[in-house]
């Protein structure tokens, strides 16, 4: 049964229908990005292995298709004075992009610890970069004071939580594609940190297909989902540390619900394990993926993976591939320690 689309804040905000509309909604300016395989890599893991390359999205990662969906879900008026928001990653580049093409400015406050890449992804779509410290306090007192300096709009306040929900249903547009593009699919991993992107596709696939398993990736070094799904509520850490610089957020009050319920299992690994798979992903699938986007074949090529019973009827996989914005420089420090 396809979920449905609740007025409670505690249930699922979501559903297929209007995902599809976010699909149409952002046709015209997002890619439909490739599924790789590689026989290679499926005798490693023992299980025939699907590569969803959102690394090749414009912006260089999935988060586009969310910020093009909310960006051109704005009315005229609400758009004019533009948008606003903090991010240290794709997020901001994505939403750049998406501002571009709507002919609308995009403030974007970054912390001053963020990955050089990304932050020239966001002057490379004419953002216009405001600084902040690296703590979450500075960054939101930072993108409120630009935003009554210019009258923009914050992205996620914009219209409370509906905003980001028009992000999330835009991230969920991966599964519609990726089960036209192989259907024989029963498992799917994908990247955790706030949630967006895996609350979106588990939304889509398990409309679609009802048995089909959805497993999250997490670092050991920031694992509240996986803490979260134990404890059974929202379970903030006092501190992160992961080289997977996009999974370091937690899991919001839209999210939750969907990751509690929906996600079948999280699966955590180290660090040493997703430099491992992002060497794989160059030296094998021949693209540059970043930490965050490495992960999932991280996750299946674990030992707690391999052993664990309850995944022995999964069969084909796919994992999603969340981006390839990497700082090369930090790739080949960290593999070469």
């Amino acid at each position: 049964m396809e979920p449905n689309c609740p007025t409670s804040s505690n249930d699922y905000a979501a559903d297929i229908s209007s995902i599809r509309q976010a699909q149409v909604r952002i046709e015209p300016f997002a890619h439909r990005t490739p599924v790789l395989t590689s026989e290679t890599l499926d005798s490693i893991a023992g299980r025939k292995l699907y590569f969803k390359c959102e690394c090749f999205q414009k912006g260089g990662a999935f988060k586009f298709r969310g910020a093009c969906n909310a960006i051109y879900s704005l009315d005229d008026d609400h758009a004019t004075k533009g948008v606003v928001t903090h991010s240290s990653g794709n997020h901001a580049a994505a939403l750049a992009l998406a501002a571009k093409l709507r002919g609308i400015p995009a403030y974007i406050v970054i912390p001053k610890n963020a990955p050089k890449c990304k932050v020239e992804n966001v002057k490379r779509y004419s953002g216009q970069v405001i600084w902040s410290e690296p703590s979450m306090q500075s960054r939101e007192d930072t993108a409120n004071k630009v935003l009554q300096d210019t009258g923009a709009q914050f992205h996620y306040e914009l219209f409370q939580v509906n905003l980001e929900l028009l992000v999330e249903l835009g991230q969920g547009t991966i599964s519609l594609e990726l089960l036209e593009q192989a259907s024989e699919i029963d498992t799917i991993i994908v990247p955790i940190s706030g949630g967006g992107l895996i609350s979106g596709v588990a939304l889509a696939a398990k409309a679609i297909n009802p048995a089909i398993r959805i497993f999250a990736a997490e670092p050991m070094g920031a694992d509240d989902a996986f803490q979260s799904k134990i404890n059974g509520r929202i379970t903030k850490l006092s501190e992160v540390n992961t080289i997977a610089d996009g999974l370091r957020a937690f899991l919001g009050d839209l999210t939750w619900p969907i990751v509690r319920d929906l996600v079948d299992d999280v699966i955590v690994v180290d660090d040493e394990e997703i430099i491992q798979a992002m060497r794989l992903c160059y030296e094998i699938l021949k693209i540059a993926v970043e930490p965050s986007g490495a992960i999932g074949l991280a996750a299946v090529l674990s030992n707690s993976f391999k052993t664990n019973p309850a995944y022995s009827e999964c069969n084909n996989i796919c994992i999603v591939i969340s981006g390839g914005n990497v700082d090369l420089g930090v790739l080949w420090n960290s593999v070469n320690k």
